[in-house]
């Protein structure tokens, strides 16, 4: 049985996992995983969606969905943490089964590998003092984003030199905060967490206002799980288990759990942004 254990929340929400798992009748046996009977993950650090807690085991809202994801295929999760960096080609090379931390449906990620279908939204953040939402604000001043994010072409065309990438949320945040940079572009939803909990200071985090020289800012990204394109059969019972989590209202469960909207599980047709 999968269980968040800090509130009364999540003791409920054990039990609405338990009654899930309960409902299953027979366990897959021809999955492609890279280890017999296990589901290895790769665990990036980015919460609330992704991280190992105090006890070293595997939690965010992507692990929760994970943890009810094998439990239903009995699988044992094998979580196996990696840098960002690293977390793609951990999958390419067949040393985990899929990764997990906030991961976009891109098309360019798509040419190379599988995804999960669609699990939830995440919009492109503007982080300020200024609490704007506005890209054109961006012009002219230092910008900083993490490197990977699928706005990043595009505000490099826009921004030029005044742009600063960075390895992770964590060092972003800390530079804005800092005021080494003006302005952040990240994630939306979990930088409002961090706002709605005071860890962000005097920074405000605003969804951004659509922009057509910034494609990301016109439609959300859809999230999920980066997998292998020839684990055929694991993608496709890892994707009538999340059918039957988002039909039983689990998903929103554990967005709620988290802290956040649970709108974002709206997340309309499967498509891949570019």
């Amino acid at each position: 049985m999968t269980c968040l254990k800090n509130t009364l929340a999540g003791t409920l929400f054990c039990f609405a996992v338990s009654t899930f798992s309960a409902a299953a009748q027979t366990c897959p046996s021809d999955l492609e995983t890279v280890e017999n009977g296990s589901l290895t993950v790769a665990v990036t650090t980015f919460a609330p969606y992704s991280f190992m807690d105090a006890n070293n085991e595997l939690s965010g809202i992507d692990g929760d969905i994970v943890k009810a994801i094998a439990e239903k295929l009995c699988l044992t999760v094998k979580p196996l943490v990696v840098d960002p960096a690293a977390a793609i080609q951990s999958v390419m090379a067949k040393r985990a089964d899929l990764t997990i931390g906030d991961w976009y449906r891109t098309a360019e990620r798509a040419k190379v590998m599988a995804f999960s279908d669609p699990i939830y939204l995440d919009s492109m953040g503007i982080y300020s003092s200024t609490g704007t939402s506005s890209v054109e604000d961006l012009v002219g001043h230092t910008v900083g984003t993490v490197q990977g994010y699928l706005w990043v072409p595009a505000l490099q065309t826009l921004l030029g030199s005044d742009l600063k990438l960075y390895p992770s949320s964590v060092n972003l945040q800390q530079d804005l905060m800092a005021g080494r940079i003006d302005f952040a572009v990240d994630g939306a939803a979990t930088g409002q967490l961090a706002m709605s909990k005071g860890e962000l200071g005097d920074i405000t985090v605003a969804i951004a206002e659509p922009d057509p020289r910034v494609p990301a800012s016109i439609e959300p990204a859809q999230v999920g799980f980066p997998m292998s394109k020839e684990a055929v059969r694991l993608v496709a019972a890892t994707n009538e288990v999340l059918a039957e989590m988002k039909g039983e209202g689990i998903i929103v469960e554990i967005l709620s759990q988290y802290g956040l909207d649970p709108a974002i599980a709206d997340v309309g047709e499967p498509r891949f942004v570019e």
